[in-house]
């Protein structure tokens, strides 16, 4: 993607931040997308209730949105729960969603059904109210039901972009970008959960200063799990692929990019900066000029 250049830092990181959002129209096609899907399983299926959940209602998906996919959470009624019935329950929804969408891009994919839309992807969670809180969704890989709440990740974050003043949200979304940008390694909300767990009382004065920090204490902080704010799977894993060693290089690699680009820029030297900046995000950072 071509990006308008920047003369100074501070442009560039708020040419970044817009690049970052998907467009109202996209917003808006979104909307009615999962709208549809929605009503779909409702039509063959008793449906308590259902909405989004993962980065989209916590407003954090970056763009493009064709790499991005949407989480809906569907809370059936108990009649449809079998204790040993995980891959039978994706499997039915599957099929009411292969009724309606007439191709062959609907896949079971251990606790949500997938559907392939060419322009991003849309999972499907089926889920039952669980007996003291939260719900119940369906592993087909382990054969397991997964005690989850998904709308405390939603609230945690939401919590502290007001801390903030709305400044953690934006950032959050450049930490997922550099972590696209380096192939994935991280999972995302481990990510978001501890980039607002190591900004709580610290002030988020301009984004190179805060990736900086969030770059510094990472190299130690991903080493570790970080308790589920939901409070029931106990710790989540902050990979996503690939191993802890090779996790601790790359933050160390930005970190220290991240270093000579607040010093570049400290200098005067903005390209130099923004070329440095650039090798940490990738192309969706606008280049010096």
């Amino acid at each position: 993607m071509k990006l308008r250049a920047a003369s100074t830092i501070t442009s560039a990181f708020e040419q970044f931040k817009g690049r970052l959002e998907i467009t109202d129209l996209q917003a808006s096609t979104v909307s009615a997308r999962q709208q549809n899907v929605r009503e779909a399983v409702e039509k063959e299926l008793e449906v308590l209730t259902s909405f989004l959940i993962g980065a989209y209602p916590r407003h954090t998906l970056i763009a493009p949105l064709n790499e991005a996919d949407i989480d809906i959470f569907m809370v059936l009624d108990p009649k449809y729960f079998v204790s040993d019935g995980q891959a039978n329950l994706l499997d039915r929804v599957k099929r009411v969603l292969q009724r309606i969408y007439r191709t062959p891009k609907i896949s079971r994919n251990g606790q949500a059904v997938t559907i392939t839309f060419n322009d991003f992807l849309v999972d499907v969670v089926p889920a039952f109210n669980r007996n003291g809180g939260g719900y119940l969704i369906a592993n087909s890989i382990s054969e397991t039901w997964v005690s989850t709440d998904p709308t405390v990740h939603i609230n945690v974050i939401a919590k502290g972009n007001a801390a903030h003043d709305g400044d953690l949200v934006p950032l959050i979304k450049m930490i997922r970008a550099w972590n696209r940008n380096i192939g994935h390694p991280f999972v995302c909300l481990y990510l978001e959960l501890i980039a607002n767990e190591m900004l709580t009382g610290v002030t988020i004065s301009d984004y190179p200063s805060a990736l900086r920090y969030f770059f510094d204490k990472g190299r130690e902080r991903i080493k570790t799990k970080i308790s589920d704010p939901a409070g029931f799977a106990g710790q989540i894993n902050g990979l996503e692929s690939g191993s802890l060693s090779d996790a601790i290089s790359q933050i160390e690699t930005a970190y220290a990019r991240a270093i000579k680009a607040e010093g570049y820029a400290r200098d005067g030297y903005s390209s130099l900066a923004t070329d440095e900046w650039r090798k940490i995000f990738g192309d969706y950072f606008p280049a010096y000029g």
